[in-house]
């Protein structure tokens, strides 16, 4: 993590030196080169343009480069913003519920369908990409905001189900008994009662999916193209004049990893109690 926020403010020069120099002169080089598209220019051409008239212009024209426009990587970073906390939203939303009814009611073959949800965690969801990729193609969801939202859900949902029905087979059915005598329903004692005591789990099992959702390439490589294409295959695209941009890089993934890690900071207090929750039997 040093490494890469130290790339992201160095020059490209200073980046590819040789022997590495640990310590050079800051430059917002790579974030200019990472938020916009520029043009190689003849030095004739450069002189009969006007000065330039903010910082980033004078980066850009040092490299005998003119800016041609923004890049796409505010898109990707909204597409990733929307399909990877989309996904998670829906898998903890869906997940909690068949937790509580897996944990909560009698329902035949519970564990049958406990071990069902289970191996399609064990089954790699890459295996089934030519039929998905086929499937999604045939009702247009390709490319496709929903689609991915979608398809993260699935894949996130068994790791939720298991997850979360494990807190709450931790929190005493005597709380939501205790409630429906006074008069709450189960619906009320669910929002009321259980939410609440499991929050803890939820906010663990919510970065657990958040990760998997925001990491994840092989799918969003072969179903998304240019409208919902996420970041995971859109940073490697990122080449410079000659070679790889590395500030660009490393700047594009130290935003990528921002979203990530304020997400876990605002959860902290729930994470370390919802992964070792359970663990010890009183």
């Amino acid at each position: 993590m040093v490494l890469i926020v130290s790339t992201a403010f160095k020059s490209v020069t200073d980046a590819i030196s040789y022997p590495p120099k640990i310590i050079s002169d800051p430059s917002l080089e790579g974030f200019v080169n990472l938020f916009t598209q520029r043009t190689r220019q003849s030095a004739e051409y450069l002189e009969t343009l006007p000065p330039p008239e903010t910082w980033y212009e004078e980066i850009v024209r040092k490299r005998q480069m003119v800016i041609a426009g923004p890049s796409r990587f505010i898109q990707r970073f909204v597409n990733s913003i929307i399909i990877g906390f989309g996904a998670t939203f829906f898998s903890v939303f869906f997940g909690t519920i068949a937790a509580y009814a897996f944990s909560r009611f009698r329902i035949p073959l519970k564990d049958d369908l406990l071990f069902f949800v289970l191996s399609t965690r064990m089954f790699p969801p890459i295996a089934a990409a030519v039929p998905i990729f086929l499937m999604y193609r045939k009702l247009g969801l390709s490319d496709s905001h929903l689609g991915m939202i979608m398809l993260y859900t699935v894949v996130n949902l068994s790791l939720s189900v298991w997850l979360l029905k494990g807190f709450i087979d931790e929190i005493p059915r005597e709380y939501e008994d205790a409630a429906m005598v006074d008069g709450y329903s189960r619906m009320s004692a669910f929002f009321k009662i259980i939410l609440p005591q499991a929050a803890t789990g939820i906010a663990a099992t919510a970065i657990f999916c958040l990760i998997f959702a925001w990491n994840e390439y092989a799918f969003a490589i072969l179903l998304t193209f240019r409208e919902a294409q996420t970041l995971p295959p859109f940073i490697p695209t990122i080449i410079g004049e000659g070679g790889l941009d590395w500030p660009a890089i490393s700047a594009a993934t130290m935003i990528f990893l921002l979203p990530v890690v304020v997400f876990t900071i605002i959860l902290r207090k729930h994470l370390l109690r919802g992964i070792t929750f359970g663990a010890v039997k009183r």
